[in-house]
């Protein structure tokens, strides 16, 4: 999920459990080989889409054995292989948050139904398309544990939009276009980049607070379990112990 942070987002995911982190892992590896497929390439400098779903994997740990072993049986895919589809799903959550699912799936009508069933039991309502999306918006986005003039320069320079700093470090986000520009400048310039990978940030937020906030998490974890989801994205400003 996405919440005010994505520093608290990585934390939160890092700290998922054996059961959870396993289940994250067989995400990942779907998508870096729908990635190969639809972009006909298990070379990720020349597939855009492969480079972020490997970029996306490392984020949440998944060992590189396991990323290389997926290129592997995905290039060696033949006919008869499944295809899988993206699509995005809108819904509502408690509190008045809106949320945003990605999905990967060789079967919309199942994928579909599978997730209004999660909101109906969570409290929540499947949206129609377009009426939460225009609160996020796809961006590249870099954490930097340095937060020096230097390393803000460095980024500005080479395309990034905007930087915002906290106490684990620098935030910045960029066009998806420029996210691997801004990386590789940083890293030139002896910059360690924590992570960097396209993602959705917010345009607006909802503060959530009370009983909403468990209902809203419960949600989400809901939605995260199921196995043709890959993402799920939501504009709650949640309370600092809840990140």
């Amino acid at each position: 999920m996405a919440g005010h942070s994505k520093w608290a987002q990585i934390k939160r995911k890092k700290g998922a459990n054996d059961k959870k982190r396993s289940a994250m892992y067989s995400k990942h590896i779907r998508a870096i080989q729908a990635a190969v497929r639809s972009g006909g390439s298990g070379d990720p400098a020349a597939n855009l889409s492969l480079k972020n779903a490997i970029a996306a994997a490392k984020t949440d740990t998944v060992p590189n054995d396991n990323i290389d072993n997926a290129i592997k049986r995905a290039v060696g895919a033949g006919e008869g292989a499944a295809e899988y589809k993206e699509v995005t799903y809108e819904g509502y959550g408690p509190g008045g948050t809106a949320i945003l699912i990605e999905a990967l799936t060789d079967n919309v009508n199942r994928t579909v139904a599978d997730i209004r069933a999660v909101f109906n039991k969570r409290g929540g309502s499947l949206g129609t398309s377009g009426s939460v999306a225009w609160q996020f918006e796809k961006k590249g986005v870099i954490l930097l544990t340095d937060t020096s003039e230097q390393a803000q320069e460095t980024a500005i320079e080479h395309g990034a939009e905007d930087i915002q700093e906290s106490e684990d470090g620098l935030e910045i986000s960029t066009g998806p276009a420029d996210l691997y520009a801004v990386q590789d400048a940083l890293q030139s310039a002896g910059f360690t980049v924590e992570n960097a990978q396209i993602t959705m940030l917010l345009t607006n937020t909802v503060a959530v607070a009370g009983d909403d906030v468990k209902k809203l998490l419960t949600l989400i974890d809901a939605l995260e379990e199921l196995d043709d989801v890959q993402n799920v994205h939501s504009n709650a400003d949640l309370p600092d112990d809840e990140d």
